[in-house]
Order: C-alpha cells, then sequence, then structure tokens
C-alpha cells in the first residue's frame, strides 16, 4: 500500500501549550486522517502517551496495520465509532434514500419537499424493467406534470384566500405559503425522484450501512452500497486540495452483502405467508398503541414476521399467539438460524420497550417520522394495498374547495393502475421495481418502539404547527393513545390539539 505523508496535526495545534501539570487539559483536533484520529484515540488505553505525542507517531500504514488486527482479527468494533467520515449521496432515488437512512446511528440532511421543487430533480429507472421501460416513464412524466399542477393551484388558491399582513415582507409571504403548496404537492412526487442528501456516520455505522444495501433486493441500492464503499476507500474530495486523504481505506473495504440478512428476509417472508395463509388486512387506525402485557415471545415472533408483510401487528400478534409453543421457538429461531460470528441481532429482536405505537401513515409523512433515531423502527414494504391519503390542513382550504380534487385523484389512480401493471408483470424483478412507481401520499405501515421520554419527545415535537399535518395527526393520536392508557402523564406533554385550524402564515 502506497504511504501518504501527512502531517499529523496543523501547526498551530503543535504549538498550542499544555495545561500545567496536574490541571485537566482539553484541546481540539483538527488536520488528522479519520482512521489515523480513531487509532490515535484507541491509544489510550494502550499507551500513556497523549493524543498530542501519538498523532506526532502515526503514519497512515501504521493506522492501517493496528486496524487490520485489532478491529478485523480480535472484533474490536468500537473503534471504528471513533472514524466519522462526511459524505455527500447525489441523484438517489426517494426509495433509495429511505433504505440508506434506515440506521439508528445515523446524522445527516436530505433535500426538503417543502422548499424546493422537485420538478427538475430527474428519476430513477429501474434496469429491469423490459417492455415496460415506456409504460413506467410515462406514468413518472404523467405524475411529475400532476405535481407541477397542483403546487401552482394551491399557491394561487392561497394567496387568494390568504391576505398578506402588512407587516409582513412580500418575500416571506411568498415563500410561507409555497411551502405550504409544495406540503400539498409533495404527496404526488413517485418513490423514483431523485433526492440528493449528505451523512456524517462514523466507520462503523458507514460498515453496516454498506453491508445492508448491498443485500437488498434493488440493484439501485446494491449499486449504491457499492459506491460507497468505494467513496470510503478511494482518494475523497478535498476542500483544501492540498493532498489525497481515504477517509476509510481500512475500516470499510471488506464489506459486504449480509448472507444473514439476505436469508432471513426470504425464510422470515415465506413464514409469514405460511401463517397468514392469504387472509384479509384487517382494517386498523392510523395509530394504534399496542398492548403492553404479551409474553416477550408473541412479541419477537411478531415483530421477526412483521417487516415481512402487510398486516397490522394486532392482526399478526394473534396468528403468533395461537402457534403451539414449538412451533413459535421455530419461527424465533428463524432469526438467528444463519447468523454470523459478527452479525448484529436483526433489529425485530430489540423487543420489550414500554411504548409500541402500530403507524399506518403516508410515505411523505413517514419520511419524517424516519428521522427519529432513539426507538426501534420495523418498516413494511410499500405497497399500494393500504390504499391513499389525501392532502388536509386545518384552516387550509381542502384540494375540493379549490377545484383541484379531480385533478389529485386521477394522478393517484393512474399511478396505481401503473404500480399494478409492472407489479403484476410476471418479471420478478419489474415486480421489485414497480415501488418506485408508488406517490409519497401513498400509504405505508411501521412499528415505532420506543420508552415514554421519546413518546413525549416525537408527540411534541411533531405536533407543532410549523409541521407537515400528516405527522402533526400521528404525534396527536400517539398523545392520545397514551394520555387514554395513562391519564396521570397526560399533564407532562405540553402539546395542543392539531385539529384546529391554524395561521398558514406561521412557521
Amino acid at each position: 500500500m502506497e504511504t501518504i505523508e501527512q502531517p499529523a496535526v496543523s501547526a498551530d495545534t503543535q504549538q498550542q501549550p499544555s495545561a500545567p501539570a496536574g490541571q485537566t487539559d482539553v484541546y481540539a483536533i483538527h488536520g488528522a486522517d479519520p482512521e489515523v484520529l480513531a487509532y490515535a484515540m484507541a491509544k489510550y488505553s494502550r499507551s500513556a502517551l497523549s493524543l498530542r505525542e501519538s498523532l506526532a507517531e502515526i503514519s497512515a500504514e501504521r493506522a492501517e496495520q493496528f486496524l487490520n488486527t485489532f478491529y478485523f482479527q480480535y472484533g474490536h468494533r468500537s473503534i471504528a465509532d471513533l472514524a466519522h467520515l462526511p459524505m455527500a449521496i447525489e441523484r438517489l432515488s426517494l426509495l433509495a434514500a429511505i433504505e440508506l437512512v434506515d440506521e439508528q446511528r445515523w446524522d445527516g440532511q436530505e433535500r426538503s419537499t417543502r422548499y424546493q421543487n422537485f420538478r427538475a430533480s430527474g428519476w430513477y429507472t429501474p434496469p429491469d424493467l423490459g417492455e415496460h421501460t415506456a409504460s413506467y416513464t410515462a406514468a413518472v412524466r404523467a405524475l411529475f406534470s400532476a405535481y407541477e399542477a397542483l403546487g401552482a393551484g394551491m399557491l394561487d388558491a392561497l394567496k387568494t384566500r390568504v391576505p398578506r399582513p402588512e407587516a409582513m415582507m412580500p418575500e416571506a409571504y411568498d415563500r410561507t405559503l409555497r411551502a405550504r403548496a409544495f406540503d400539498v404537492a409533495r404527496y404526488l412526487l413517485p418513490l423514483a425522484t431523485n433526492t440528493s442528501l449528505g451523512q456524517i456516520v462514523n466507520a462503523r455505522t458507514l460498515e453496516t450501512q454498506v453491508s445492508r444495501l448491498l443485500s437488498s433486493p434493488f440493484a439501485e441500492i446494491r449499486l449504491l452500497g457499492d459506491k460507497l464503499r468505494r467513496a470510503a476507500t478511494q482518494p475523497a474530495w478535498n476542500v483544501g486540495g492540498t493532498r489525497q486523504v481515504r477517509v476509510a481505506p481500512t475500516l470499510v473495504k471488506y464489506a459486504e452483502p449480509n448472507a444473514y440478512q439476505t436469508t432471513t428476509r426470504h425464510e422470515l417472508t415465506q413464514a409469514a405467508a405460511d401463517l397468514m395463509q392469504g387472509v384479509a388486512v384487517h382494517p386498523a387506525p392510523v395509530v394504534d398503541l399496542l398492548d403492553d402485557d404479551e409474553p416477550i415471545e408473541v412479541e419477537l415472533g411478531a415483530s421477526l414476521l412483521y417487516p415481512h408483510c402487510g398486516y397490522a401487528y394486532r392482526q399478526l400478534r394473534d396468528h403468533v399467539a395461537d402457534l403451539p409453543e414449538a412451533r413459535r421457538t421455530e419461527l424465533i429461531a428463524l432469526g438467528t438460524r444463519t447468523r454470523g460470528r459478527h452479525d448484529e441481532l436483526l433489529r425485530a429482536f430489540s423487543a420489550g420497550h414500554g411504548f409500541r405505537f402500530d403507524i399506518l401513515m403516508d410515505i411523505g409523512g413517514f419520511r419524517d417520522m424516519h428521522r427519529h433515531r432513539r426507538c426501534i423502527q420495523l418498516v413494511q414494504p410499500f405497497t399500494d394495498a393500504h390504499g391513499w391519503e389525501e392532502p388536509v390542513c386545518p384552516g387550509q382550504p381542502c384540494l375540493a374547495e379549490v377545484g383541484l380534487e379531480t385533478l389529485y385523484t386521477q394522478a393517484m389512480q393512474s399511478a396505481t393502475e401503473s404500480y399494478r401493471a409492472v407489479r403484476d408483470s410476471g418479471i420478478p424483478e419489474a415486480g421489485q421495481s414497480a415501488q418506485y412507481l408508488l406517490p409519497l401520499g401513498t400509504r405505508c405501515r411501521s412499528i415505532f418502539k420506543m420508552d415514554f421520554a421519546e413518546a413525549l419527545y416525537i408527540a411534541e415535537l411533531r405536533s407543532g404547527i410549523a409541521g407537515h399535518y400528516s405527522y402533526r395527526r400521528v404525534a396527536w393520536e400517539m398523545f392520545k393513545a397514551v394520555a387514554a392508557r395513562h391519564p396521570s402523564l397526560a399533564p407532562l406533554f405540553r402539546i395542543g390539539d392539531v385539529d384546529l385550524p391554524i395561521d398558514l402564515l406561521q412557521r
């Protein structure tokens, strides 16, 4: 391997005096490559050297030797938590972005559907559509045309019905109402729509993220995993342009598709189908606060199957509870049967949380809820089985009032028909890719497991009037469910009724 000569620390840092003997010394670090810095910090457990002294003697080559030994051979994965990597991921589909950010240890920002017009973003076309490519393209174009028409129509309606206060600048007035219009129009954006995001993650999260993406059934997402791995090991874009930096040449290079996840996904999908035997999906509320007294074995069995079918948790749980104990034990064992030495348990094994919400909401609103990291989320595949939502907001004219209901309904119906045509084409890969045609207004189902503090935090934060009504309603239903089961806890929530009309110019 080529050794990249580098200054261990900047000149300013080298000149910074240490604290007097016996006093705590605190200083910031800048200029060290992520893996070199991770190695230097890991040396605290094996050396009496200060970080300044460690960095002064470390080279990239020595860091690689150390990490190859302690990270890969001895399994000290916490070392990778110390290497933080900023990355840009641009021009990926909304569907791929949802998969990319589905990490509990993730920090980043994505393009906002509220503040940016996605009309010119373009879209992703799967390579496996065959003869359906032309109809797929036509369906996406139709959704974008309807998206633009719906946004323009709602903006005109809002400007007609919401006068500008004298004290409000015209630019602020236009910007605020345009955001309200985008909140409506986004329901028609297909999951194929291109977006961009930036992430700052540690190397351990990146390694598990890459492995998970490489195991995806979607070609775009598998390619994305490979590109992330290469971006971490090849020279990075250097703002200063003075030298080459590889942000994680060692820690991520061995990330591979995860056979445990791939095999288990197939086995649990089959197990869910065998258990439910095609019974109809029962109606379910927007938010269902699940019982907290079921045996842990029942929760584990139902949670393992939940992401691989379309049933509400209660319906699935009742079938799991009726299984003989031996059969239920076999079902749970499927979740660990092919687990490798260093594989983390599937997320479904995070059981025993006091508050578990089975949520049915539009994909666009789910994407906002998806950002909460201090909880366990189990997400079902996107499908047309649950119908779609219509954009509403108390105090804002509905689509029917401003003559836009037919435009919206026809666009959603047409997209659903196109989705079904591709899904039922008989081509397995194309059937999977049909999900790209589902608009963000399509309902999806997910479970959020959390403690009380997180339930209160989400309910308060997401119910604020500046937010989108879609997730404001979910936050309100979460609060009402907790208050009904635990009345004494209700006064702890600082929350207002989201169904009351709001000032549309307040953000």
